[in-house]
């Protein structure tokens, strides 16, 4: 299907909100079965000459760019952006190894969540799990997963996004994708279940926690202390929280809240939003607004948190770590790290297999637990995530100036369900 052909049958409904083309009960499992566990992203160029026409693929999608420009001028008007984009886009890319590190980062993620979900799940229940891309603007495209998928004899799947945080624009834009081709009758119709989020899983907050330890050894010893951490997501237009009640902004700030409480709040935090592109008001604040607010205030070592980003990809290696380091040093920051990506933090990967099997039964088997070695709670029932309760909203410190309350993030352990976070010497900062 091209942008042109999607862009065409596109219409928004509350489903891209909710997430809703397929049912979130688990998908029932036979023995002998092959799961198709297809991991969703962006994607990225690969070359320097892919630039063009990736971007043309982004700009066309209405789920995350909403103009009131549609057809075939839309189609002209983002050729010509794309087309005098493409030359200063390649730049970047030229500066962080000429072309995209996401493509091969997947690659790797999904190689190695295969290797778990088979070793944990998989071979004792008789059924075979197999991963798949499908990256949304680039290859490999959803029809390519699909195909292959079908050469495979997959029997059902389960839509797993590498955003750990439902947005519109990201897991809405590739869930309405995959049905929309569904529809048309472009790939086949399988049993299909989708994991909406995975914002507190408990594993993944411990790899940030992990990575976020590693950030703070680039800092001098006697500058630790003194380190203020800036967690830093993609932004969206504000209205899309307003008007389109996406839940995305409550849960980047859910993650953070559930990172800082298992660290005991031990250092100043802040959470921020990057990558503004044109006139319309997006979620704030700013990133290098934030960075540039710190300094003013007399904070100059600032560790910046990648924390809805999975894999280094343009937006971190580039944006984070060359062009907002830039801003940051001449606004007064003087030591100033971006946390590694997750990429295949072991933990991740078992997250991401959590993930998984909370949306499959299996056969003959009581229910799965989660795997061990996480450092906290090592014994949790992984249940559909409509099954799990959500956090309390009164119990989460961190929030945006503009918070609507939209939702809180699944709760994925059982213990404990009511519990304020214990707040260590240092109390939470205001956001």
């Amino acid at each position: 299907m091209t942008p042109l052909e999607f862009l065409k049958d596109y219409a928004y409904d509350e489903r891209l909100v909710t997430g809703e083309y397929y049912s979130d009960d688990p998908v029932q499992v036979e023995e002998g079965d092959t799961v198709g566990v297809v991991l969703m992203n962006l994607g990225g160029p690969n070359t320097t000459d892919d630039v063009q026409p990736f971007l043309y693929n982004l700009f066309m999608d209405p789920a995350i760019i909403d103009i009131p420009v549609k057809g075939r001028a839309r189609h002209w008007l983002c050729k010509a952006i794309s087309s005098l984009r493409a030359r200063s886009v390649a730049e970047d890319y030229e500066l962080i190894g000429g072309g995209s590190p996401i493509n091969r980062l997947t690659e790797e993620q999904s190689e190695s969540l295969e290797r778990t979900l088979n070793a944990n799940f998989g071979d004792e229940a008789g059924v075979t799990f197999r991963t798949y891309i499908a990256m949304r603007y680039w290859h490999p495209f959803t029809e390519e997963a699909a195909a292959q998928m079908e050469a495979d004899e997959v029997d059902k799947v389960v839509l797993l996004p590498l955003y750990p945080q439902y947005s519109k624009t990201t897991t809405g834009s590739s869930l309405i994708y995959w049905w929309m081709l569904e529809e048309k009758g472009e790939i086949p119709s399988w049993p299909v279940s989708y994991v909406f989020e995975y914002a507190a899983n408990p594993k993944y907050i411990q790899a940030i926690s992990e990575r976020i330890d590693e950030g703070l050894q680039r800092f001098p010893k006697h500058i630790r202390d003194d380190v203020h951490f800036v967690f830093s997501a993609h932004g969206t237009p504000l209205n899309e929280m307003i008007d389109r009640r996406d839940p995305y902004c409550c849960l980047v700030h859910s993650t953070v809240e559930r990172v800082m409480a298992q660290r005991g709040y031990d250092m100043p935090y802040h959470v921020a939003f990057q990558s503004k592109v044109g006139p319309a008001e997006w979620l704030t604040p700013g990133t290098p607004d934030k960075l540039e607010e710190l300094a003013h205030q007399g904070h100059t070592a600032t560790l910046v948190i990648p924390v809805a980003f999975v894999t280094e990809h343009v937006e971190t290696s580039y944006e984070l770590d060359i062009e907002v380091r830039e801003e940051a040093e001449e606004a007064g920051i003087e030591h100033y790290e971006v946390m590694p990506a997750l990429n295949c933090h072991p933990l991740f990967i078992d997250a991401l297999a959590e993930a998984t099997v909370a949306q499959v039964e299996l056969p003959g088997q009581k229910p799965p637990t989660s795997l061990g070695g996480d450092g906290m709670a090592t014994d949790y029932p992984l249940r559909p995530l409509c099954e799990m309760p959500r956090y309390s909203a009164k119990h989460r410190y961190t929030r945006c100036h503009q918070c609507e309350l939209i939702t809180e993030a699944r709760r994925w352990t059982t213990n404990g369900e009511d519990e304020v976070p214990t707040v260590s010497a240092n109390p939470p900062q205001e956001q």
